[in-house]
């Protein structure tokens, strides 16, 4: 017996971070009755797919999966909301899953803010997110210079690189461990749901029920 192939608008693309969030994922899609074996086989696949149900998962830096739903490459994909201030994009983004909690934070050493900034000068700050950082400090009224970092950015402030780093704070411990401080929020941040505005009126039908039952999930 031949199988009848899917055509593209019955199955479903779903792009999905690397790493500790996709873990979380996993009970989540299950719960809202998705295989997710072909999600959790040791293999360095990019690509998993569940045949039978028309469901694919691509697995990407979370910096890239709205960049791939908005471009249409998946239909849904789950991100940070850290990244969806950073850069704009057109997506619809319908739910906050309420993973991957943790604070953007601006963080230095004890005491170094707001007095880096005493005498108007401006403050220099060490970020990978530079237009959240640059949005938040003038929103204060405080002239600042963003140096984009991508890595280690608690260097910043110890070095006299930066007076401050704006950066993403779970524990704290990092910061704890080099003499740093956490000295004011930015942006308290989660993962949400973002699906592509034309995909969604196409597939609404594949993908309003997975919003539904992640949004049950909670």
């Amino acid at each position: 017996m031949v199988r009848k192939q899917r055509s593209p608008e019955d199955s479903l693309i779903i792009a999905v971070p690397k790493g500790r969030v996709l873990q979380q994922l996993v009970p989540r899609f299950q719960r809202a009755g998705i295989d997710t074996r072909a999600l959790t086989e040791d293999t360095r696949q990019l690509i998993r797919r569940d045949t039978k149900r028309g469901v694919s998962f691509l697995l990407l830096k979370p910096d890239d999966v709205p960049t791939y739903v908005e471009y249409g490459a998946a239909d849904v994909g789950v991100v940070g909301r850290d990244v969806l201030l950073e850069r704009e994009y057109d997506l619809y983004a319908p739910i906050d899953l309420g993973i991957g909690r943790c604070n953007m934070m601006v963080c230095g050493l004890p005491g170094s803010y707001p007095v880096a900034n005493g005498g108007g000068r401006t403050l220099r700050v060490g970020t990978k997110f530079p237009n959240i950082a640059t949005r938040h400090f003038r929103q204060k009224g405080l002239p600042v210079e963003t140096i984009f970092l991508q890595g280690s950015v608690e260097l910043a402030p110890l070095t006299g690189l930066a007076d401050v780093i704006v950066d993403l704070v779970e524990t704290g411990e990092t910061l704890k461990q080099n003499g740093l401080a956490p000295l004011e929020l930015v942006v308290e941040v989660s993962s949400v749901v973002v699906a592509n505005r034309a995909g969604f009126k196409l597939k609404r039908e594949l993908i309003a029920p997975l919003l539904a039952a992640l949004k049950d999930s909670e």
